[in-house]
């Protein structure tokens, strides 16, 4: 797995940005419930883990997992002094975890950056236990939707959409989790559509923060594809300058996949 966004702002970009939401809900709704066994795979600073220990309650227990030193570290010390949770530094597809040993297996904002989602596809299943559920929420598009959308400016985002797809990031790894799901045999399968962001007007200081970041970090990947710096620093300005227009809607949308293992 390649992290496109590795940075030093990136622990606070995700924070922030896992912040914004609570995950209560859509892990209730896709069946963590008290008392279960829990794994979140691909746990970054570990906000999302400290709502799945809340929901879990002091019957349950949480294992994370984060391959990235930065992540891995930040989530150690969020979580230092919660009971029942356990950090790991591993990563998809060998966790090194038991077999079939989770009631309800996470992993979000993963299945984007791998170049062969199978395997880690495979191993969320292995870890699960016969009749636990394995989630997966990630993003679809984000950044192309937004009305109005200037043709020209719709065609420069085109360039940063070829600079991610050499990079083999997946801008559409949501919408391809249940074919996925159906081939590695899950049941039961049901998929749930989110916002990730939603804007009817200028978005926040936090999500145009979330860009600048963005688009700071893409910079090595992205200029050969713009011809330069000037060009894609035009590009940033103008994309940014269309999140902070009062007349334009700019959404993103994630889809959380959820099956049951035979």
């Amino acid at each position: 797995m390649t992290y496109l966004m590795q940075s030093d702002e990136e622990v606070r970009r995700l924070k922030a940005q896992a912040s914004a939401n609570s995950y209560a809900d859509r892990l209730r709704l896709t069946g963590l419930s008290p008392g279960q066994v829990a794994l979140d795979a691909g746990c970054g600073p570990g906000i999302i883990t400290s709502e799945m220990l809340d929901v879990v309650g002091p019957s349950g227990r949480v294992v994370a997992i984060e391959p990235l030193a930065a992540h891995f570290e930040a989530a150690r010390a969020l979580l230092s002094g919660r009971p029942n949770v356990e950090v790991l530094q591993g990563a998809l597809p060998d966790t090194k975890l038991p077999s079939s040993h989770f009631d309800y297996v996470w992993c979000q904002y993963v299945f984007e950056y791998l170049h062969e989602p199978m395997p880690a596809l495979e191993e969320l299943v292995r870890v699960a236990k016969p009749g636990g559920r394995v989630v997966v929420a990630d993003i679809d598009g984000v950044g192309l939707w937004n009305w109005p959308y200037p043709e020209d400016l719709e065609q420069e985002s085109q360039k940063l959409l070829l600079a991610l797809r050499e990079a083999r990031f997946d801008l559409h790894a949501g919408r391809k989790m249940f074919h996925l799901f159906r081939k590695v045999g899950l049941a039961d399968l049901r998929v749930h559509v989110s916002p990730f962001y939603v804007a009817a007007g200028p978005v926040d200081a936090r999500l145009h923060e979330d860009w600048v970041i963005r688009f700071r970090t893409l910079r090595p990947l992205a200029e050969r594809f713009f011809g330069g710096a000037q060009p894609y620093d035009t590009f940033c300005q103008r994309f940014l300058a269309l999140l902070d227009d009062p007349d334009t809607l700019k959404y993103a949308m994630v889809l959380t996949t959820e099956g049951v293992k035979r």
